[in-house]
């Protein structure tokens, strides 16, 4: 039973510490826009901001899980994110914004991300590597998906039958309903995390020498390897903020119904997560990522082709759903690459930090770079264009899967300093 509460509690933090940073704008993007007043370049460059401190915690912070217990850490993050919510729900300006996402990349990241990762691979065994990650992203599937779904049933309730009369108050008040359930829920799981994740009989404590097994991940290829992986799948996944969006700019959609589906969306997450890791746990993670990239290159190569008329929606909506499927799949064993690269445990949260410093740089590019193509050529041309250069980055992730193999058999195991 205690090994069941710990990994429901990891699953917990680890979905709702990223709510508000991520699954406002990814669920309610068109209604953001319209009560921030902003374009789709001001909110991409909002959350680069966000990922400049995010790439600048995360080396640092992966040391800083090698060396204090997960309870403190994430009970910290947590409760430090939700208070940002409440500052959140006020409407600040762009420079506010801009705050406030600098300030969450540090409280999600520098306290948080490396202790996520570390527990979730002690949680699990070498051979369940994909099963451990696999649970982990599922599970913060299903949590996002039935938090938004929760959201967005509020949502609607405070505006308007009509629509198409909805005042800016009203918008606004049900805009804040989301950001203030967001952060009660994000403060709620801290308080419980610092109640229910045990401390490891301060194994983390007496790891004091920090930067050699820091410099030791540096000098491994296989980690740099792992990294671009990484960049390539969050590449797809940052992409995929903006599908709201593209309910209701090409698909006709109006705000609500596009919020809707895309919290709909989030059912999928678990379900690629979960059959990605049983896959990987029957194969490989390696090879298994290979092929996911592989799918993805096919459906964004798709979207980039055809547009909405009504012989083809059923074709974009499946593809649509595979895309999601593919992201949330690639999200759910690409850390499972640990255990196959031969990383010891004891320098899990240093691997980590150098994965992830490199690999989540699409926080910083990919916002902006999606925002702008999007406001350059507005509606289907946009987004075609958006698909093609998705396309373009799975294929490229394809190729760095086949250098990884490669790598995987010519290097040898490393031997951390403890």
């Amino acid at each position: 039973m205690a090994r069941f509460i710990n990994i429901l509690i990891l699953i917990l933090a680890g979905e709702m510490v990223f709510a508000l940073p991520f699954s406002v704008a990814r669920f309610f993007r068109p209604t953001m826009l319209e009560v921030f007043g902003f374009t789709n370049t001001q909110l991409g460059d909002v959350g680069a901001i966000y990922g400049v401190t995010a790439m600048l915690s995360y080396f640092p912070g992966g040391a800083l899980a090698d060396r204090f217990s997960a309870r403190a850490l994430l009970s910290a993050s947590l409760v430090a994110t939700g208070a940002g919510g409440l500052y959140m729900a006020t409407i600040p300006n762009i420079w506010g914004m801009s705050l406030l996402f600098g300030f969450w990349g540090i409280t999600t990241i520098f306290l948080f991300w490396g202790a996520l990762i570390r527990a979730t691979r002690e949680w699990g065994s070498a051979r369940g590597q994909g099963i451990a990650f696999g649970l982990l992203e599922g599970g913060r599937g299903i949590t996002a998906a039935l938090s938004a779904t929760a959201l967005v049933t509020l949502f609607r309730l405070y505006m308007p039958e009509n629509l198409s009369m909805v005042t800016d108050a009203e918008r606004k008040a049900a805009f804040q309903v989301v950001v203030f359930g967001y952060s009660a829920l994000t403060i709620g799981v801290g308080v419980l995390a610092w109640f229910l994740v045990p401390d490891p009989e301060g194994a983390a404590s007496r790891r004091k020498n920090i930067l050699p097994n820091m410099m030791l991940v540096i000098r491994r290829p296989v980690v740099w390897a792992q990294a671009a992986i990484v960049v390539g799948a969050y590449s797809l996944f940052k992409a995929a903020d903006t599908y709201a969006l593209y309910l209701t700019t090409v698909m006709g959609m109006d705000e609500v119904r596009a919020s809707e589906i895309a919290s709909w969306s989030a059912y999928i997450r678990p379900v690629a997560a979960i059959v990605a890791g049983l896959v990987a746990f029957r194969f490989n993670a390696t090879t298994s990522i290979g092929v996911i990239f592989a799918l993805g290159a096919i459906v964004t190569l798709v979207l980039s082709i055809f547009g909405p008329d009504s012989a083809a929606m059923p074709v974009i909506f499946v593809n649509l759903a595979t895309s999601v499927f593919v992201v949330y799949a690639l999200r759910g064993i690409y850390f499972a690459l640990l255990e196959e690269t031969r990383t010891p445990r004891q320098i899990t949260g240093a691997a980590v930090g150098l994965v992830s410093v490199v690999g989540f740089t699409p926080e910083i590019f990919m916002g902006p770079i999606a925002g702008r193509i999007l406001d350059a050529t507005p509606g289907l041309g946009g987004f075609q264009d958006l698909f093609t250069l998705l396309a373009t980055i799975s294929l490229a992730s394809v190729m760095i899967v086949a250098w990884l193999i490669r790598l995987n058999g010519n290097t040898p195991p490393a031997r951390a300093v403890t």
